[in-house]
């Protein structure tokens, strides 16, 4: 027993002792060592490096809810007439990369907003939205003008060396609805467009901008008397809906003086030229003030049909020249921790002419339409075009628009807040423009005409004309409120009130709700057997409920 257990123990002792060999010959295996993330205190709070770079990323966001209320007059057919709610989910995400280099810092910086919109105009669906390609519009029978899916690539920029190119604000825009939830207030406010700027910074708080700016989120339609001749509605507005072409009457041919024959021109503006801004800032413990400015080109097609429709020899009808559009800004924002520590008052006014998209007139009504109506059940709608085509010349003659805007923010506690705003506005057209689309619209109607569509001038010197409501000079007013609590850090429960009017400036005009037959019966309102409601102005009130939470 005793010689078997030595035997036993030896033989283990060399086991192991050949393992072990083994064991040194294999590789040895390292722990991959761990880079955890790192804090970047360069830029801020909330910054970190991005593992093996020497970049730094802020990852931020938010989520929001909100519902609406707009009193309405009508339950008429059409979309959207009758609507009083709405409602929408909305989220967005940021990323802000920099990196320190030896011409400064390299920043890119995208924004990434979403969010389904259902009931009415405004808080509910956005017509606006959809004719720019932000929105998608849902078809369903209960469903179409009431509800839409909203995306839209808000910011994606890089700054470097006082260069930004990419999708970023305009320079030229101030104020843009700092204090408000639904942006109610007459001002420019182009969140997102794409460009390329320069700036340079001055000292002492001052700086320059220089900036060449994509023109199609600043074009306003050119008018057009037959645009939309159907009178088709989409999110209750008279808007052009996948149009390939919008034509405007110009003379060709003359007898004994007077205009015999007519074509028509393409005023759907091409991209050519980019909007040139300018803008000089100054940023100071008190506050801010900019002086901004703008050129806008407008432009249209040649005449369609040389021969046109009519008698009378032709004419050559000149090439309607491009014309180019301006606009002016100033504004000035002064902190007043005096009053309480964060409050604040923005004051702006904008004066342009051929681009009313710089003034901000159509902020409230929608834009990118000839004539939006956002009220429910509205009376009559205002026109918000740029220009229009002279019919005896071929040349475009200009609308001009100017804005003023104030708004103030107050804390009453670290967690309650309010906002007050209000606006006014005025757009008007050259005082022949709509006796000149009135000519062109004699010739190119037949006498008897009895269905106008809402666009339509109508024939000079009859009831009609000093009725219709197409390029009336018209005014807006704004005024409003909010209340928000802020019970922690970066949550806002917030209530919003405001009040608006639109109105004409001179005469009166048919009331599309009392009267919805009008259009339809224009030879009734000439001889007098039909007598159309009018009015001089329509009002709505608006109320939001906001939700929001940024991290």
């Amino acid at each position: 027993m005793r010689i078997l257990k030595h035997t036993l123990l030896c033989s283990a002792a060399a086991l192991s002792a050949a393992s072990a060999a083994q064991a040194a010959d294999l590789p040895v295996k390292k722990a991959v060592p761990i880079e955890y993330v790192r804090v970047c205190g360069a830029y801020g709070a909330g910054f970190f490096y991005i593992p093996g770079t020497d970049t730094c990323l802020r990852l931020s966001g938010r989520a929001r809810f909100e519902g609406g209320y707009m009193t309405s007059y009508s339950r008429q057919n059409g979309s959207n007439v009758g609507d009083t709610s709405g409602y929408q989910g909305r989220m967005r995400i940021n990323l802000d990369a920099r990196t320190q280099t030896a011409y400064g810092t390299l920043r890119a910086f995208v924004r990434l907003d979403a969010g389904s919109r259902t009931g009415y105009s405004g808080v509910g669906q956005s017509g606006t939205q959809q004719r720019i390609g932000q929105a998608f519009p849902a078809l369903g029978i209960d469903q179409f003008g009431r509800a839409s899916q909203f995306v839209n690539v808000d910011k994606a920029f890089i700054q470097f060396a006082g260069m930004t190119a990419g999708r970023a604000s305009s320079f030229f825009d101030f104020y843009a609805h700092d204090f408000e939830f639904a942006g109610a207030t007459l001002g420019s406010d182009i969140a997102s467009t794409n460009l390329l700027a320069y700036t340079a910074t001055l000292g002492n708080g001052l700086s320059a901008t220089i900036s060449a700016e994509d023109p199609v989120f600043r074009r306003s339609v050119i008018f057009s008397q037959t645009n939309n001749p159907g009178g088709v509605t989409v999110n209750s507005n008279l808007v052009n809906f996948a149009q390939s072409q919008s034509p405007a009457e110009v003379f060709i041919g003359y007898t004994g003086g007077v205009p015999t024959r007519y074509s028509f021109v393409d005023v759907i503006q091409r991209s050519r030229m980019p909007d040139f801004v300018g803008a000089l800032r100054l940023d100071q413990a008190w506050g801010s003030a900019q002086v901004s400015a703008a050129v806008h080109e407008l432009n249209v097609g040649n005449v369609a049909n040389g021969a046109g429709t009519g008698t009378g020899s032709n004419i050559s009808i000149p090439h309607a020249s491009n014309s180019y559009g301006w606009a002016v800004q100033g504004g000035l924002k002064i902190n007043t921790p005096f009053i309480a520590p964060g409050d604040a008052l923005y004051l702006q006014g904008a004066y342009g002419s051929g681009s009313q998209m710089y003034t901000g007139y159509c902020a409230f009504s929608g834009c990118y339409s000839q004539n939006p109506t956002t009220i429910q059940g509205q009376k009559f709608a205002q026109y918000f075009n740029d220009a229009t085509v002279n019919p005896f010349t071929g040349q475009m003659e200009q609308s001009t628009s100017f804005t003023a805007t104030a708004s103030y923010l107050h804390y009453w506690t670290p967690e309650w807040r309010s906002a007050f705003f209000g606006s006014y506005g005025e757009m008007s057209y050259g005082s022949g423009a709509r006796l000149a689309q009135g000519a062109a619209f004699a010739l190119s109607n037949p006498a008897g005409a009895n269905s106008f569509g809402v666009n339509a001038v109508g024939v000079p010197g009859t009831r009609f004309f000093q009725l219709s409501e197409a390029l009336r000079d018209t005014y807006q007013f704004v005024a409003g409120g909010s209340i928000i609590w802020s019970p922690v850090k970066d949550l806002d429960i917030g209530v919003e009130g405001f009040y608006t009017q639109i109105g004409v400036k001179n005469g009166r005009v048919i009331d599309r709700d009392k009267s919805p037959t009008a259009y339809a019966n224009v030879a009734g309102i000439n001889n007098g057997t039909f007598v159309p409601r009018t009015t001089t102005a329509d009002s709505v009130s608006t109320f939001r409920f906001r939700v929001q939470r940024d991290f």
